[in-house]
């Protein structure tokens, strides 16, 4: 049965989860979790996208992404196939790195955003992998919850943050106090 046809609207975020091929480790060590957003910034640099949320847990990652010039799908295929061949080669592996086609569900208002974006910093505390959010390495969250950290040029952090009211402070200390499990 042929797979049904993603529909893509450039203006609108998409929740984008990716998984390992039979669950298997997508990320064995901090150098791979390192190569995965090297290579976000190099496509970036040449198809521009925006991610407002991202977590990469062990064998699977999320993203809150948006793409206006290249179609999500075509997005994807480039950022999987340029990580399943770095993968390959540096563990010596053949064969498929992910399991068949991204999950893709297009966020419709900002309600959704919120809750999407909250889901994925919230998904290593719900694997109870650490306590709180700040403390996994591997998400965008240290992005809003640090107003002196370096953002990656790929992330757009101010597409959530501005749909709190106050300064830059207090827009950050509202978003992370709405990523709690409380």
């Amino acid at each position: 049965m042929p797979y049904k046809k993603r529909v893509y609207i450039p203006e609108r975020f998409y929740h984008i989860v990716s998984r390992g091929n039979r669950r298997d480790p997508l990320f064995r060590n901090a150098s791979d979790f390192q190569a995965f957003l090297h290579i976000l910034t190099q496509l970036y640099e040449k198809y521009p996208f925006e991610i407002a949320s991202y977590c990469l847990m062990n064998n699977h990652f999320h993203f809150q992404l948006r793409s206006s010039e290249v179609p999500i799908s075509k997005l994807m295929a480039l950022i999987n196939k340029r990580y399943a061949n770095y993968y390959n080669t540096k563990y010596r592996l053949t064969g498929h790195v992910f399991e068949k086609r991204f999950y893709d569900k297009r966020i419709e208002d900002k309600e959704g955003m919120l809750e999407v974006s909250r889901y994925i910093h919230l998904n290593p505390v719900e694997a109870r992998m650490v306590k709180l959010a700040e403390y996994y390495p591997w998400s965008s969250y240290p992005y809003y919850k640090d107003k002196h950290s370096t953002v990656p040029c790929f992330m757009n952090v101010n597409y959530l943050l501005d749909y709190y009211e106050g300064t830059s402070t207090q827009k950050r200390e509202k978003y992370c106090s709405s990523v709690s499990l409380n």
